[in-house]
């Protein structure tokens, strides 16, 4: 779906692949990943980590339980709740870089496999 909508997609299968994928390139501009996955760090602690580490990059999250509490929501996180559909996403990134830009953007997928 994020393919057909133009953007470069990404994928890893746990949060240390995408820890090491966010440090072996410079093209990334966002990270979408659940709350629950395998690996050494929750969702949550992913996104802090690269809010840390790479402030431009945006972050989405999604989850099937309840949002986050305030504290642990990122600065200019999104959440999104699970099951969601193709158009919540793109109109998520449409928020974020513009519905003219998705050619042009680098999508990192760290989803649960």
């Amino acid at each position: 779906m994020l393919k057909d909508a133009g953007y470069a997609v990404v994928e890893a299968s746990n949060a240390d692949t995408a820890i090491g994928i966010l440090e072996s390139r410079d093209d990334i501009r966002a990270v979408f990943t659940d709350i629950k996955m395998p690996g050494s760090l929750c969702g949550l602690k992913l996104v802090a980590a690269i809010r840390d580490r790479w402030p431009p990059i945006q972050l989405i999250f999604a989850s099937g339980m309840a949002p986050p509490a305030e504290n642990d929501f990122p600065p200019m996180g999104r959440f999104i709740r699970k099951p969601y559909g193709p158009k919540e996403v793109l109109k998520v990134l449409d928020e974020l870089f513009g519905p003219d830009l998705a050619p042009y953007r680098h999508f990192e997928n760290a989803r649960h496999n």
